[in-house]
């Protein structure tokens, strides 16, 4: 995005262009088309070796599952990233939320055993959840946006703060007494010719991401923002109240994370988290968001999303190492920003 430093209607002009892009242009931008090819390639070449155990509805079922909380916090962390930010504490944020909603339940509960509870009390959890998780957000926008303090350092701090009081809650230790409803329910309950709803959940949340980033105003500001976030400011746009919102957002989808986890292992899982955070952002930068700002989409970020996990799932049917899995993620990673810097020095060279 050009800026005209004397020249408002110039800069107008540029943001009104940006946000008239259609939405496949803007898919093109972030390489989402090479990365699916990708991802058919792996899907491709692993059935093709074990097409008796890789090509099955109960393989790709549990691929959408264990997939399912990683995708909530990705679609999150691609509004971040596409305003040239970061957020290292969504893992930490989801454990924290998790370990909320598990004591709340708890203490709902008669002599603090909530795996007989009902539904009144699963949803006081959730709701514990998400204020939490929310709670996380709002104070990362804060410091981020209003104190200007920048985005690595202060999720880099919420993380281990996050972190931290979750140990706290319950003196280092997971909680374990989770309503049996919710588990059967949320965690392995299916529905609708038996897609999980675990799965179903997570697709609503990613539908109506997508839908806010690619057709709303909210959506539009967030790539001019990321663009160029000085040029968005003369025109008009609230840059201190859009980033605010957008670390919120994705405190609140961490909150609502940490309560699908809940619901899938009927335990707060700490260990099984930690690394939540780099896997989102990788998931993400994988599906083409730039680390620049101003380019992604949430296709991409599910195609992202998808391709670590296939290829776990691939070696492990196949007997390959999960050594091997980690060389091939970097490898991918990698390769996503190398042609994201390509495609930026191109676009700067014009």
């Amino acid at each position: 995005m050009t800026v005209a430093t004397k020249d408002k209607p110039a800069i107008q002009s540029t943001v009104d262009g940006f946000e008239k892009r259609p939405m496949w242009t803007r898919l093109a931008a972030a390489n989402t088309f090479w990365i699916a090819l990708v991802l058919i390639a792996l899907i491709v070449v692993f059935t093709a070796i074990a097409p008796n155990e890789f090509a099955t509805l109960f393989t790709f079922q549990t691929l959408l599952i264990e997939t399912s909380v990683l995708l909530v916090l990705s679609v999150g962390m691609t509004f971040v990233i596409i305003t040239s930010g970061i957020d290292l504490s969504v893992g930490s944020v989801l454990i924290f939320a998790g370990m909320v909603a598990g004591k709340t339940m708890e203490a709902l509960s008669p002599d603090g055993d909530a795996t007989k509870a009902g539904w009144g009390i699963i949803f006081a959890g959730l709701a514990a959840a998400v204020v939490a998780g929310t709670a996380w957000g709002l104070l990362n926008g804060f410091l981020i946006a209003v104190a200007k303090i920048p985005p690595l350092i202060v999720t880099l701090g919420t993380m281990g703060g996050a972190l931290g009081a979750a140990y706290l809650l319950n003196n280092g230790s997971d909680v374990r007494s989770v309503p049996t409803e919710l588990n059967k329910t949320l965690g392995y309950g299916t529905s609708f010719g038996g897609v999980p709803n675990l799965v179903l959940v997570a697709v609503v949340i990613t539908l109506i991401g997508a839908w806010l980033l690619h057709t709303t105003k909210f959506g539009r500001y967030t790539y001019a923002v990321g663009s160029n976030a000085e040029a968005a400011r003369r025109v008009g746009i609230g840059v201190t109240a859009h980033l605010l919102k957008i670390y919120t957002l994705t405190g609140f989808l961490a909150g609502i994370a940490g309560f699908m986890s809940l619901a899938y292992y009927a335990s707060t899982t700490i260990s099984a988290h930690t690394t939540d955070n780099l896997n989102a952002i990788a998931a993400t930068v994988m599906g083409g968001t730039s680390l620049f700002g101003g380019i992604g989409s949430v296709l991409g970020t599910v195609i992202g999303v998808f391709i670590p996990a296939v290829l776990k799932k691939g070696f492990n049917i196949t007997h390959v190492q999960d050594f091997w899995q980690m060389i091939a993620v970097g490898a991918v990673l990698i390769a996503a920003v190398w042609f994201d810097q390509q495609r930026r020095r191109k676009r700067n060279s014009r």
